[in-house]
């Protein structure tokens, strides 16, 4: 790409920044505090253990896990190998096995883990020492101990606590205010959970910041419809289990925190519940829209068991024919066992778009509790053409006009000129319902196209209406097709009895092979349905039918 294009790319992708986004790079880039050796405080005396929301183990022997579908051994001082994905040394970084299903039956490789990463890990370099590693760590460390576990005899016991309180004091100089969202949401609760496991003035000025802090996100990132406001369903499940367990934290060590705070905790953990109900499919995964993957964040029924075991009762499932997130800009429309979830709103905070893609405008159909209609989901966050292409338009069931995206999503975090959806409007009409929405994504092209879509879902069939106003030279409508799913004369074949048929009218049609991507490290081939529109119509009808 010359100068000339990547100079307005930038001023497009920095002209939403927050002054701190700025000034904070630099600072983060500059800036290292010292270390502070002091002894940790003592722990606080709690009389009940923690209990661990679901999640699948990674550490599969003393020295073996397996991450992002990629097992791997831990030989030497790996820690921060630049042989091995940065990504996957993250998540070793991580500690999650210490809180997975069935941990207590590896306590002794977890101990001796721990002690392995205080030796190889010594203040403050390497990847282990990153905010975001630092922050979940410590709290998986704390829930550790808090189940009842311990870091070994008395000199193992001293040395983890104090490793734990030095990250934690480096940590508090190190908050991710650069990149403030789902990162420096996970800042402040590491904060909050050492100052509430450990005793003394000190920790009481973790935990007053981590509180005061998590307030402040709490108001920006929770938005009114229960949505977390970088739009991923991934995302929104990571913190609506954080803040399950900051409720539960507040059981542990009820003199820690507020009522207040809990209380508040407590509505806003129901309300995204609610919201993931609504994004979820029938076979209990989220939709893929944004940075979404499975196998990343608790489902949905792992984290309404963990509510409600918190005492917070998650919603019964709504068969209501039209359930609208206004806020978040998506929408649910559901008839008889048809479901498609719909994205109708903008990408992400205008400041924090890092886990967006270009798929305004996109959906997901399932039919008899199986997917059949998909985006491509996300499967990596390394830069390179396969993770432009995952953010990509090409990558999910929408329009593409001249091989642009509607996003400009760049490297694997940026986005410059993005879409903006407007004129949503829906409704009922007798057992089905209707959704509309445009957006104005492409209107920086020659030909200022606005893309308009209309889906009809009633019972028996699905009806995409597309209307591209203003000129164009290419535009192609994409049906992505679940792998499973087997296409054959003009139809698609759940079962060797059940099937839907597609028409798709005026336009020029074709399969083409693609990929499908469930979970990161994941690719399944997988066909898509292409439908090039007429330029002289300028319009296309999708119509799916299947024998109710």
């Amino acid at each position: 790409m010359s100068i000339a294009s990547r100079l307005p790319r930038m001023w497009h992708t920095v002209r939403y920044l927050r002054p701190v986004q700025i000034y904070g790079r630099a600072w983060h880039r500059l800036h290292r505090p010292r270390i502070e050796h002091a002894p940790a405080p003592a722990p606080a005396a709690t009389d009940t253990r923690w209990t661990a929301c679901a999640r699948n183990p990674s550490m599969l022997g003393a020295n073996r896990f397996r991450f992002l579908n990629d097992e791997r051994e831990l030989a030497g001082n790996d820690w921060n190998s630049t042989k091995l994905p940065k990504l996957w040394l993250y998540n070793l970084h991580y500690f999650d096995d210490l809180n997975a299903d069935g941990a207590s039956s590896r306590s002794h490789w977890h101990r001796e883990l721990i002690a392995r990463w205080i030796a190889d890990n010594p203040p403050a370099g390497g990847n282990g020492w990153e905010p975001y590693c630092l922050s979940l760590r410590i709290v998986n460390w704390i829930k550790w101990r808090c189940a009842g576990q311990a870091f070994g005899d008395a000199a193992r016991e001293r040395s983890a606590l104090n490793s734990l309180a030095i990250q934690v004091r480096f940590l508090r100089r190190r908050l991710e205010r650069h990149l403030l969202g789902n990162h420096l949401w996970a800042n402040y609760k590491a904060l909050l959970f050492a100052g509430a496991f450990f005793q003394g003035a000190e920790a009481a000025r973790w935990r007053t910041e981590g509180l005061n802090g998590l307030r402040r996100e709490i108001d920006e990132q929770i938005l009114a419809d229960g949505g977390h406001f970088e739009r991923s369903p991934m995302y929104h499940a990571i913190l609506l289990e954080d803040l399950l367990d900051m409720v539960q934290l507040a059981r542990l060590f009820p003199e820690a925190v507020p009522h207040t705070d809990v209380a508040l905790w407590r509505d806003k953990a129901g309300a995204m519940l609610r919201w993931l109900s609504v994004m979820t499919h029938p076979d209990g995964g989220i939709a893929f829209f944004n940075d979404a993957a499975l196998g990343i964040a608790p489902n949905f029924a792992e984290l309404s068991a963990y509510a409600l075991a918190l005492g917070i009762e998650a919603p019964e499932p709504s068969d209501e024919a039209m359930q609208l997130l206004p806020d978040s800009g998506y929408a649910r429309l559901q008839c008889g066992d048809a479901v498609v979830i719909a994205d109708v709103g903008d990408i992400g905070p205008d400041y924090l778009p890092g886990h967006a893609h270009a798929d305004t405008l996109s959906f997901e159909l399932s039919l008899r509790g199986r997917r059949v209609l998909v985006n491509a989901g996300t499967s990596r966050y390394d830069i390179g053409a396969e993770r432009l292409w995952q953010r990509g338009t090409s990558a999910h069931n929408t329009i593409e006009i001249d091989g642009q995206n509607s996003s400009e999503v760049w490297s694997s975090f940026r986005v410059a000129r993005r879409a903006r959806a407007s004129a949503v409007e829906h409704g009922h009409f007798g057992e089905g319902a209707w959704l509309a929405a445009s957006h104005d994504g492409y209107r920086r092209l020659k030909g200022r196209p606005v893309h308009h879509r209309r889906w009809v879902l009633q019972p028996g069939a699905l009806r995409i209406e597309d209307r591209i106003d203003g000129a164009f030279d290419r535009a192609v409508a994409r049906y992505r097709v679940h792998p499973d799913i087997r296409i054959e004369d003009h139809a698609l074949h759940l079962d060797a009895n059940f099937g839907l048929r597609w028409r798709i009218e005026p336009a020029t049609e074709r399969t083409a092979a693609s990929m499908y991507h469930p979970e990161f490290g994941l690719g399944r081939a997988c066909r898509v349905i292409e439908a090039t529109l007429d330029p002289a119509v300028g319009n296309a009808v999708a119509l799916f039918l299947w024998d109710c």
